[in-house]
């Protein structure tokens, strides 16, 4: 899904993704690239490089509302940076309390299922609790001072308001375009409706315990395997589920661990010469503009971009040894995909009729 997009609009026959030039979403990738690099290079001039985590989920609002005429980005932004927030609020506080298996886990379902029930009720695109997962996930694992926590919080805060404008700062452009006669930017679709409905909603519920059920076995599993990132099974689980409605694929499982391979290969070459960290914070802001170009044509190539610009963040946050942060990486990647595939065909096999005829 690009701004591009019309709904209903009759679309023209595609080149390939790769030749595809126009269908790349130039716009919000440079307002995704300017919220998650502007954000980490004030915490690099005031050296609380440890801080970024928290910028960097506050910065993944402007992920939220593509494409969408600005009367409905403004709700759906909105939703968006509460959520990303709490997200943040929550892993922050069981980080605090002791940041024990229980205390996450419980934070990791409430995240979790809120998520879903937010993203379905208020039809936010992307569709997905993606990322308020991973914020919980993450902030639950870094170590927090109780004096700290206050403080890591705002600047979640800070970088979700900055986001936020980022984000609906089009408006201004368009109207100004508008005025001097020109039209440089992409159709904008309709908003869609809140949908109180989903709460009651079938479907929902079962992507709930579908999400719920995948997040804790892969979590469980990379914890058990004394893996150094649990949190990566977790969100990779949760990544390669289907929103509800949508078609039980499992290509997306593959695209994910293919991507997320090249990717280490990719982070590999960028991290073991050990740059500056004003070269990480500029490898953070292409990878960010290469996710969000490629996203919504090719999920395995978005995460050749998606996967440096995760890796690299941890890294700034807390730097352990390059060969270890890309073996957890990839080893959990591929455990969180399993283990949601499974949950994939699971839910298949509980939709089939007696008969054998899918229902």
């Amino acid at each position: 899904m690009t701004d591009g997009d019309e709904a209903g609009a009759a679309r023209p026959a595609r080149l390939p993704w790769w030749r595809d030039v126009r269908a790349l979403d130039l716009e919000v990738a440079s307002r995704a690239a300017l919220a998650a690099a502007v954000p980490l290079a004030v915490l690099l001039l005031v050296g609380r490089p440890e801080w970024t985590p928290y910028a960097a989920f506050g910065g993944m609002t402007a992920i939220f509302g593509r494409g969408e005429a600005y009367r409905g980005r403004v709700r759906t932004v909105s939703v968006a940076a509460v959520g990303l927030v709490v997200g943040v609020v929550v892993g922050v506080a069981a980080s605090v309390l002791g940041g024990g298996v229980a205390i996450t886990a419980v934070a990791l379902v409430v995240v979790l299922v809120g998520g879903i029930l937010v993203v379905n009720v208020a039809r936010l695109t992307p569709p997905t609790p993606l990322f308020f997962v991973f914020a919980v996930t993450v902030c639950a694992a870094v170590p927090v001072p109780a004096g700290e926590a206050g403080v890591r919080i705002g600047v979640t805060v800070a970088s979700a308001v900055f986001a936020w404008a980022i984000s609906l700062s089009g408006w201004a452009l368009r109207r100004a375009a508008t005025r001097i006669g020109a039209d440089p930017f992409k159709a904008l679709r309709a908003p869609a409706p809140v949908r109180w409905e989903a709460l009651r909603d079938p479907a929902v519920w079962t992507v709930c315990a579908q999400h719920v059920v995948a997040a804790l076995v892969a979590g469980a599993i990379a914890l058990a395997s004394g893996l150094g990132h649990p949190y990566w099974a977790v969100v990779s689980a949760v990544a390669v589920i289907p929103p509800a409605g949508a078609a039980h694929s499992l290509a997306r499982a593959w695209h994910r661990v293919a991507g997320t391979t090249v990717g280490v290969v990719v982070t590999a070459l960028l991290l073991w010469p050990d740059p500056a960290v004003w070269v990480l914070v500029l490898v953070v802001a292409v990878a960010q503009f290469g996710a969000e170009v490629f996203v919504g044509r090719h999920y395995g190539v978005a995460l050749v971009f998606v996967t440096p610009l995760a890796l690299v963040v941890a890294h700034l946050a807390q730097p352990v040894a390059v060969g270890t942060l890309l073996l957890d990486r990839l080893v959990e990647t591929a455990l969180g995909a399993g283990v949601a595939m499974l949950a994939v065909l699971a839910v298949r096999a509980l939709h089939r009729r007696p008969d054998g005829v899918a229902g």
